[in-house]
Protein backbone atom coordinates (compact mmCIF):
# COMPACT_ATOMS: atom_id res chain seq x y z
CA UNK A 1 0.00 0.00 0.00
CA UNK A 2 2.79 1.76 0.36
CA UNK A 3 4.54 1.82 -3.04
CA UNK A 4 0.96 3.48 -4.34
CA UNK A 5 1.84 7.07 -2.47
CA UNK A 6 5.03 6.82 -4.18
CA UNK A 7 3.65 5.36 -7.44
CA UNK A 8 0.69 7.44 -8.25
CA UNK A 9 2.19 10.47 -7.61
CA UNK A 10 5.02 9.64 -10.17
CA UNK A 11 2.40 8.13 -12.75
CA UNK A 12 0.35 11.47 -12.85
CA UNK A 13 3.72 13.72 -12.92
CA UNK A 14 4.79 11.62 -16.28
CA UNK A 15 0.82 11.86 -17.54
CA UNK A 16 1.27 15.75 -17.43
CA UNK A 17 4.70 15.87 -18.23
CA UNK A 18 3.98 14.08 -21.92
CA UNK A 19 0.38 15.87 -21.97
CA UNK A 20 2.81 19.03 -21.87
CA UNK A 21 5.22 18.18 -24.45
CA UNK A 22 2.20 16.53 -26.55
CA UNK A 23 0.52 20.38 -26.25
CA UNK A 24 3.83 22.05 -26.81
CA UNK A 25 4.35 19.83 -30.24
CA UNK A 26 1.20 21.52 -31.62
CA UNK A 27 2.10 24.68 -30.38
CA UNK A 28 4.95 25.07 -32.47
CA UNK A 29 3.72 23.66 -35.21
CA UNK A 30 5.07 20.09 -35.53
CA UNK A 31 1.94 18.86 -36.86
CA UNK A 32 1.13 21.29 -39.85
CA UNK A 33 2.75 20.11 -42.61
CA UNK A 34 2.09 15.62 -42.49
CA UNK A 35 2.00 14.96 -46.23
CA UNK A 36 5.07 17.14 -46.92
CA UNK A 37 7.56 15.14 -45.29
CA UNK A 38 6.03 12.21 -46.88
CA UNK A 39 6.04 13.29 -50.71
CA UNK A 40 9.33 14.58 -50.32
CA UNK A 41 11.37 11.41 -50.76
CA UNK A 42 9.44 10.80 -54.20
CA UNK A 43 10.73 14.30 -55.61
CA UNK A 44 13.68 14.06 -57.59
CA UNK A 45 17.02 15.95 -57.03
CA UNK A 46 18.37 18.49 -59.12
CA UNK A 47 20.96 16.36 -60.94
CA UNK A 48 24.87 17.14 -60.08
CA UNK A 49 26.26 20.45 -61.59
CA UNK A 50 29.65 19.68 -63.66
CA UNK A 51 32.52 21.52 -62.88
CA UNK A 52 34.00 23.71 -65.45
CA UNK A 53 37.64 22.87 -64.86
CA UNK A 54 36.89 18.99 -64.99
CA UNK A 55 37.30 17.05 -68.55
Amino acid sequence: MTNLVVLIPIALFLGAAGLSAFLWSLKSGQYDDLDGAAERILLEDEPPRQREDSP
